[in-house]
């Protein structure tokens, strides 16, 4: 089963969480988003929360559930 990718991304001011190209929510701070982040990602394991920096480059990221070594294939 693949994971699901959420993203924590800046927009305009604002922090938001999201999947699939659709906002889940909006947050005034990285550090709001990035728990809202997690808590989504962990109840919808195998998943992965993958978050950015202000100016749009990736920063870290978060694994929850089955993270195979090495990967099959």
């Amino acid at each position: 089963m693949a994971r699901k990718i959420y993203w924590v991304k800046p927009a305009g001011g604002w922090w938001q969480v999201t999947h699939a190209n659709s906002v889940l929510s909006s947050h005034y701070t990285k550090s709001t988003a990035v728990e809202a982040g997690q808590k989504v990602a962990k109840d919808n394991q195998p998943s992965q929360l993958r978050v950015m920096k202000a100016d749009g480059t990736f920063d870290y990221e978060y694994t929850y559930g089955a993270d195979p070594y090495p990967p099959v294939g």
